[in-house]
């Protein structure tokens, strides 16, 4: 068997995937956080709970009405973000003049009274998603097996990633999104609805969450919990990248994934902490995170 760095290229090879398989969701969830709080300046302490919601939403179009993968990832992400529009037109929206600190604790009990109402309908145990016929098996590299799921994931969650930060980065609508969080009122007297705007943009970050969701539940059990296992590290790198930051969320969730993984080859024991520590350093050093601005 053929190593590298003293360690078995296959378990090396193999714990590089599962880094990229963690970084693809920890990009695709931190970059939902980020568009709505650099667009809308929400710390949006549900989107663990909208994420497992995503999940079981799909699980409950397969179990009840026999809707497969493929049409869960187009219905599933709609209606979790339509779910969002609601939250934020009826909660969100009366706590915008007030300080931060009530929307975090408003998300904060959202995401509690979700989570509850799943653990006590389907308890903690969780709920298996098969993965879809057209991605079952892998391909032997040599080096490696790669199953064909886990690189539709990758490949999947590095697309939405790099559309979203387009769209915002470099169209019009992304320009007038990012000119309505520092001047809405010029961008009303242009003839846009802000507040709509504003409604979308957070149904949109909380689609993307959803989207994750509908990709993980093959990967994990669909349980009440999973949200609540992945946002902590999901907020760390989000702190890592910068606030706000779309392509910082991009870099550091797939980067830190791919850290995370190797951490476990070389040192298990860092393993479970090491990207905090990782935020520990980068607040030292740059308080504003990676690709945070400086202020």
């Amino acid at each position: 068997m053929t190593e590298l760095f003293g360690i078995p290229t296959q378990a090396l090879f193999g714990q590089l995937l599962i880094g990229l398989i963690n970084g693809s969701f920890y990009a695709m969830l931190s970059l939902g956080l980020a568009v709505i709080f650099g667009l809308l300046n929400i710390i949006n302490f549900a989107h663990g709970a909208q994420y497992m919601l995503g999940a079981f939403v799909a699980y409950l179009l397969l179990a009840k009405l026999g809707v497969g993968y493929w049409w869960a990832l187009l219905i599933t992400p709609i209606v979790v973000g339509a779910s969002g529009v609601v939250i934020e037109r009826l909660m969100l929206a009366r706590l915008y003049k007030l300080d931060h600190l009530y929307g975090l604790l408003l998300t904060f009990g959202l995401a509690l009274i979700i989570q509850g109402l799943f653990r006590n309908a389907y308890g903690s145990s969780g709920e298996p998603y098969d993965i879809p016929e057209q991605l079952v098996g892998g391909t032997n590299l040599g080096f490696m097996f790669l199953p064909n799921y886990r690189a539709w994931i990758i490949v999947a969650s590095l697309a939405v990633c790099l559309a979203t930060w387009f769209v915002i980065e470099r169209t019009k609508l992304g320009s007038y999104l990012r000119a309505a969080t520092e001047n809405p009122q010029l961008v009303q007297a242009f003839g846009i609805n802000v507040p709509r705007m504003i409604t979308l943009t957070y149904g949109f970050g909380v689609a993307l969450a959803a989207l994750a969701g509908v990709m993980a539940a093959p990967v994990y059990q669909v349980s009440p919990q999973m949200g609540a296992d992945l946002i902590i590290v999901v907020f760390a790198v989000v702190v890592i990248g910068g606030m706000g930051s779309i392509l910082g969320a991009i870099v550091t969730g797939f980067g830190l994934g791919v850290i995370e993984g190797l951490t476990k080859v070389f040192y298990p024991e860092a393993s479970a902490t090491v990207i905090f520590i990782i935020m520990a350093i980068v607040l030292l050093l740059r308080p504003a995170g990676l690709f945070g601005v400086q202020k």
